[in-house]
Formats: structure tokens, C-alpha cells, sequence
């Protein structure tokens, strides 16, 4: 049976990572998504934004002021807005190492993206999250959510290895005030970066999550590390 859905390039852009691609999937029996893809590889759609959306709540559940968060990695926005969509957040500040992408998410090719980045409490860095957090300044950040891959066993470029080790662990440690959470989403379970967010913070822990993705039910998981509060 033929494949009824049409795929149409909407914008396509090189960088020294290499090839960013955002695509249109119309379905005539169903709503019209986006898909972006970096390099040939499938990194999400505005079909199915679940993940992301509970990578969000449930980070912003684990603090009780998430006054300043940091989201590392764009994507189509989705996890930006659910913390915006938290009354208590202050400061939203989104770490995305594509300027293309913030482009598009800027100019309306992402039809969702002017509205969101309107939001006033929203501060875009085009930067590497390694970069930019190694130098924002110490206790700073309530929560740092990172989304940059699919996990450690997914990297969308092998240079995004080191953020899921412990240097890189012990900077974002450094960046959270007392009491604030790092969470990381994979796709599959890390035990070396549980191990490796604990050497760095002295605990931490792995959340599986179930999603339901297109018919099919798959196990995500939030790896967790809180820096203590002061005795």
C-alpha cells in the first residue's frame, strides 16, 4: 500500500556539525506535523511531544522555586514551553548550539516559535551548553534541564559525549544554587551517567517514564541529581 503522507523540505541549513533539516509531513487523514532531523538522523516532531513536555514537568516538580532554569537544546521549543507555562519560573534561559534553528524558531518557519520567544522571561543563547555554562556565573540556575541528544547511547554529534561525564556534571553543580536539580532525558537507560552524575554530585537517581508513542509503549528515562541544601 502506497505511502499516503507528503513530505516537503520546509528549511535546510549547514553548519561545521554538519546538515540541519526541518520538514512539513502532510497526512490527508490527519493533522500536518513538523520533523527535525540533524544529519539524517530523526531528532523530534510536533507529532508526538509528550518526552519533552515530561521532561518539564517532571524536573519542575523536583524544585520547589524553579525561579531561573536552564534548558539545554532547542528543539522545536516544546520543553521551553512547558516551563514557561510554570507560573513560578522567573527566567528561562534556552542553550542551543544551532543558529539556524533559532532563526527559524524566530522568524515563524517553526509557525509556534515568534509566540513563544515573545515570552519576556525567555533569554536565547546560541552558544555549546558546555560553553555556556562553564561560564555563567556560580548559583545562579534553580534547575538545569538537559535535552540535547537522545542520551548518552544517542548523540546526535559525538562531541556531545563529554556533557554526560563528570567534568562537565561537576560544572553544572556549580551553577545550581543549593537545593537545585539537574535532569538529563534519555532514551534508554545510562547507568554510567547515573554514575557519573552521582560522582559529580554525591547522589543520584534514574526515573523511568512511560510514554505511549504512535501505538507503541516505550520507556523513557530523567536521570536526577539534587545539590544538597545547607544543614
Amino acid at each position: 500500500m502506497a505511502d499516503e503522507h507528503e513530505q516537503v523540505e520546509v528549511a535546510r541549513a549547514e553548519s561545521e556539525r554538519g546538515e540541519l533539516v526541518l520538514r512539513e509531513r502532510r497526512d490527508p487523514h490527519g493533522p500536518t506535523s513538523l520533523e527535525l532531523r540533524a544529519n539524517g538522523v530523526f531528532v523530534m516532531d510536533t507529532l508526538e511531544t509528550s518526552t519533552e513536555r515530561a521532561l518539564a514537568t517532571a524536573a519542575l516538580a523536583l524544585v520547589e522555586h524553579p525561579r531561573a532554569v536552564v534548558v539545554g537544546g532547542l528543539g522545536l521549543g516544546f520543553t521551553m514551553h512547558e516551563v514557561l507555562a510554570d507560573s513560578r519560573v522567573e527566567r528561562c534561559a534556552v542553550v542551543e548550539i544551532e543558529e539556524a534553528l533559532v532563526g527559524w524558531m524566530r522568524d515563524g518557519t517553526i509557525p509556534h516559535g515568534p509566540a513563544l520567544l515573545a515570552d519576556e522571561r525567555v533569554q536565547v543563547v546560541v552558544a555549546d551548553v558546555a560553553v555556556a555554562l562553564a561560564e555563567a556565573r556560580p548559583a545562579t540556575y534553580d534547575l538545569v534541564l538537559l535535552d540535547v541528544d537522545n542520551g548518552p547511547g544517542y548523540l546526535v554529534h559525538d562531541t556531545n559525549a563529554a556533557i554526560y561525564r563528570e567534568p562537565f556534571l561537576a560544572t553544572v553543580r556549580e551553577v545550581l544554587r543549593p537545593g537545585g536539580v539537574l535532569v538529563v532525558w534519555s532514551a534508554a537507560e545510562a547507568p554510567e551517567l547515573e554514575q557519573a552524575m552521582r560522582a559529580a554530585f554525591g547522589a543520584a537517581e534514574a526515573h523511568p517514564h512511560e510514554v505511549r508513542l504512535q501505538d507503541r509503549d516505550e520507556h523513557y528515562w530523567l536521570y536526577v541529581a539534587r545539590v544538597p541544601e545547607p544543614a
